[in-house]
């Protein structure tokens, strides 16, 4: 039985050397990336007190509401300028260093190139799901019975050393890219050995023929630049789509619901120990179901699970709006917002959550990659930034009805999904670059 396994998980292509170069890759830039996103959504609390507490002792006069809230969504989203600033370097670092140069841009790139056609999505969603991981981990981090208290809570943003210190542990065990080592740097012999030792096997003839094959077409282009990333249809329209894909997910609401989750159950009437067991809750399932996704991406494509995402958040925003407004006059409703909540980060683990990530890897061959994923992963921090500064001033002014503005730009990023985003299930690089091609010379 136990050689019958091992015949399965050498023929599927996930090899312990390939795990381990998952995990190195995965753990310690994406981690970073979720930990941030939810360290400060349960101690909001105890934050903003010491915001206030500050301001009083600094000018003597109490913080208004307005100013503790500016300065807290300063404070959620100011790791989102580090994230832009690593990601306008993406290319930079990915052709000069290579891919284990990682950083939130990189890992993608890392994880589509060195994992088999045929698990590539799986694999790509690796990293949303260890995003999840590290979101849930702070959250439980952040209970009062933990780190969530008042001499603790600042305690809560040290422990990001400890993938930190994994992935420079593990990650020069690994080898670069194989892609990366053939095509850019020109070594074949280099990157057939770090083909065999992620596959396990000597037999990687036809993935290095693959990969010859690409090295060879792109000697016959110029290298691609940011101008010939404009001007060329054939890339113009891959960029776009990896753009828009981005903003579909950080301008979904669902970071608006990470971040200020506890807030919004407090909001619909819930008591404090209720706020901090629902959010465990959708903590809890958002990586669930991005395991979930991990199965059905390779099953049921990245274009259907998109748009079933982002037609499963529009209708919870929607509803949501109504169990927000009604409170009042139906306290029980406080219960309903809590599932619309729930089953919106169900919805965004199935599509939104993970596609981005590796999408954009699968839409350029080897030349544009690091350039396009450069720009699409900043515009994904930059929304970020802009959902984390401006949440809660809007909710200030909008007050219940501050998701109803989620669920028309979701409306418009399904119709783009449904009219502009192929379909990269199981097709090569060329192959999606030829549907491309054949768009832009109809």
């Amino acid at each position: 039985m136990g050689e019958r396994s091992l015949v399965v998980v050498l023929e599927s292509g996930l090899t312990s050397h390939l795990v381990f170069a998952i995990a190195a890759g995965a753990f310690g830039s994406s981690f970073q990336h979720g930990y941030n996103t939810g360290v400060t959504n349960i101690p909001q609390l105890l934050i903003q007190k010491f915001i206030n507490d500050t301001y009083y002792e600094r000018y003597e006069t109490a913080a208004g509401d307005g100013t503790v809230t500016f300065i807290f969504s300063i404070l959620v989203s100011i790791f989102c300028v580090g994230g832009m600033a690593g990601a306008l370097l993406t290319a930079f670092v990915a052709e000069r260093f290579g891919r284990k140069g990682l950083n939130a841009g990189l890992a993608p790139m890392y994880l589509a190139e060195i994992s088999p056609l045929h698990l590539r999505g799986a694999v790509g969603t690796i990293y949303q799901l260890v995003i999840t991981i590290s979101i849930l981990v702070s959250q439980v981090l952040g209970l009062p019975q933990i780190l969530g208290t008042e001499d603790r809570w600042p305690f809560l943003f040290a422990m990001t050393l400890v993938p930190s210190i994994f992935m420079f542990i593990t990650l020069p065990f690994c080898p670069e890219s194989p892609k990366h080592i053939l095509i850019t740097q020109g070594r074949d012999v280099s990157a057939q050995k770090a083909l065999t030792w992620l596959r396990g096997t000597i037999e990687v003839h036809d993935e290095m023929d693959e990969m010859r094959a690409e090295y060879e077409a792109m000697k016959l282009v110029p290298k691609v630049t940011l101008h010939e990333m404009w001007h060329n249809p054939v890339l113009r329209t891959p960029l776009f789509i990896s753009v828009m894909v981005m903003l579909s997910q950080q301008l979904s609401g669902i970071n608006a619901a990470i971040f200020f989750s506890t807030d919004i159950f407090l909001s619909a009437g819930l008591s404090d120990a209720d706020a901090l067991n629902a959010t465990l809750g959708m903590g809890s399932i958002n990586v669930v179901m991005t395991i979930v996704s991990l199965f059905l991406v390779e099953q049921a494509g990245r274009r259907t699970l998109h748009l079933c995402g982002l037609g499963g958040m529009m209708t919870m925003t929607i509803l949501l709006t109504i169990c927000l407004a009604c409170q009042t006059s139906a306290p029980w409703l406080s219960y309903v917002s809590i599932v619309c909540v729930i089953t919106f980060v169900v919805m965004f683990a199935i599509g939104p959550g993970s596609i981005p990530w590796f999408l954009v890897t699968e839409l350029f061959g080897q030349g544009a990659r690091p350039i396009a994923t450069s720009i699409a992963v900043t515009v994904n921090w930059s929304a970020n930034f802009i959902v984390g500064l401006g949440f809660l001033p809007l909710q200030n002014i909008l007050g219940n009805y501050t998701f109803l503005l989620f669920t028309v730009l979701l409306a418009l990023f399904w119709l783009f999904t449904y009219k502009c985003v192929p379909e990269t299930k199981n097709k090569t690089v060329e192959e999606i670059t030829a549907i491309f091609r054949q768009k832009a010379y109809q």
